[in-house]
């Protein structure tokens, strides 16, 4: 394993380099063509991650659905439906992680917006094409199988019976404090330079934080922990429950993702102290 190495005047010299803070606002980057790739395959990310998904949803519903000949056992379950989650993220992060960064969730890019790892233009756009990219994927599903689309909920999330709207709230918020605080884990500069005898495949521990987090939470909310998700399902399917509920799907997982987005920053990675130990180091000299 890679070690602090001794530098001058007794100091340790880091084995790993942070990237500078982006610019809150870069006018410069809007007249750049990397720009708007990233833009795109954002979109088509999210219209991929939809359609997969919510096509998994529905499948399960008619192949358990007792009344239309289905078996009450039948189809992938709740544990297939969180596999199909967890895997699309996984390949689509894999996919269009050196291009984008592979975001794919309005509350992934507004943590790493918080940690100045994005731009506020560059969060901006990929928010509308997350949102835009669900829209028409779940646009697609509805297409393909409307009569199905309708009679089963068209994959909208919404409050479950019996759950009050503090419980999910909170399992919005933790859900995706789990997977922002996996992602930023993930894509620590300082594990890369000191794990890197270890294969370190960022989109795997993504994905499985996706996986696992559907699973504790589908039962509460459907599990949203992405507004564009919810988004998307709820403008085609349009029904007043999913828009009563919508709320907590944009609050919950913003929520979350600001908490561990400053749980990395300034508590994992103490950059806040280390910026004011540097302050007070220079004012002494």
């Amino acid at each position: 394993m890679a070690k602090d190495v001794g530098g001058a005047e007794g100091y340790a010299a880091r084995d790993y380099e942070d990237p500078p803070p982006t610019p809150f606002f870069d006018a410069e980057e809007l007249t750049k063509w990397s720009l708007y790739r990233a833009v795109i395959a954002e979109f088509v990310a999210t219209l991929l991650f939809l359609y997969v998904t919510v096509l998994t949803v529905i499948g399960y519903k008619i192949s358990s659905d007792t009344k239309a000949g289905g078996d009450e056992c039948g189809g992938v379950g709740i544990l297939g439906i969180s596999w199909a989650f967890g895997g699309m993220i996984f390949i689509l992060v894999y996919c269009t992680a050196g291009i984008s960064g592979g975001h794919i969730n309005p509350a992934v890019t507004f943590g790493l917006f918080l940690a100045r790892k994005v731009s506020l233009v560059r969060a901006v756009l990929y928010m509308v094409a997350q949102c835009l990219g669900a829209i028409c994927g779940v646009g697609f599903v509805k297409a393909f199988q409307s009569s199905y689309y309708v009679r089963y909920g068209g994959g909208a999330n919404s409050l479950a019976d019996g759950y009050s709207t503090g419980t999910g709230l909170a399992a919005e918020i933790i859900g995706t404090f789990v997977l922002v605080y996996t992602v930023f884990s993930a894509t620590d500069p300082k594990r890369n330079a000191r794990d890197s005898h270890v294969p370190v495949l960022a989109p795997l521990p993504i994905g499985f934080a996706v996986f696992m987090v559907h699973l504790a939470t589908i039962p509460i909310t459907g599990t949203g922990i992405n507004p564009a998700r919810s988004f998307g399902a709820a403008v085609i399917y349009n029904e007043s429950k999913p828009w009563d509920d919508h709320w907590i799907f944009w609050v919950g997982p913003f929520i979350g993702a600001a908490i561990a987005a400053f749980y990395h920053q300034f508590v994992l990675r103490a950059s806040g102290s280390k910026s004011l130990g540097s302050f007070r180091s220079a004012a002494n000299v």
